[in-house]
């Protein structure tokens, strides 16, 4: 049982794959958007100390950058293993772009991502509530202006609190997302895979495969 204590809540947002739908020409076959949820920022805390740690452990700088699709093999394992009994959950959410049918969603690359995001904060079964949400500030400053508005306008009252965009670089929570959505997608895109998604199995709340 996860114990839920929604006052505090702070959720970190990453992708793994892309939005585009230009599958032959080298686009992801499906895009995963990942939530990494504390419900205690104290948690938060000590997660981002334990992976400031592992960067000693493994000699590298202070300034290394966890992403999985450059990290070596034991990188990622070190990763996973060391968050795996963190307290956190999961939800995160399976485009497969071949059952993505909406013309907007599959002509615009910001369209698919936002809407992306929206769906998968939208379909949290009362467990979101008043949330800050961090995600790695990629994209210029018109377009998370965008983003911005259209999930205040879609999402309603009650499920965020505040939007903030962060520097991958320098906030390892963003990579901790970018990493639990890399494992996501390596394990739905190639099953024979599926042995970084399972190391941290145990905080995954829910992975919902859209349209399926």
């Amino acid at each position: 049982m996860f114990k839920i204590l929604i006052m505090s809540q702070i959720i970190f947002i990453d992708d793994s794959g892309d939005p585009g739908f230009k599958i032959s020409k080298g686009s992801s076959s499906s895009l995963v958007m990942a939530l990494v949820i504390f419900d205690d920022e104290l948690d938060a805390e000590e997660t981002a100390l334990k992976i400031k740690k592992l960067r000693r452990e493994l000699g590298v700088k202070d300034t290394f950058e966890f992403r999985f699709s450059s990290c070596r093999d034991e990188y990622r394992r070190r990763f996973l293993g060391r968050v795996a009994n963190c307290k956190f959950r999961v939800r995160a959410i399976i485009m497969d772009k071949e059952r993505i049918y909406g013309v907007k969603l599959r002509t615009s690359k910001e369209s698919f991502y936002n809407y992306t995001i929206k769906t998968v904060l939208q379909n949290h079964s009362g467990t979101i509530t008043n949330a800050k949400l961090r995600l790695d500030g990629h994209g210029d400053r018109e377009l998370r202006r965008q983003l911005r508005v259209y999930l205040t306008r879609e999402l309603g009252s009650g499920v965020i609190k505040d939007l903030k965009f962060r520097d991958s670089k320098r906030d390892v929570l963003c990579q901790l997302a970018d990493m639990v959505a890399g494992a996501i997608r390596l394990a739905h895109d190639d099953p024979r895979r599926e042995g970084y998604k399972e190391i941290i199995e145990a905080r995954l709340q829910n992975v919902w495969k859209f349209g399926w």
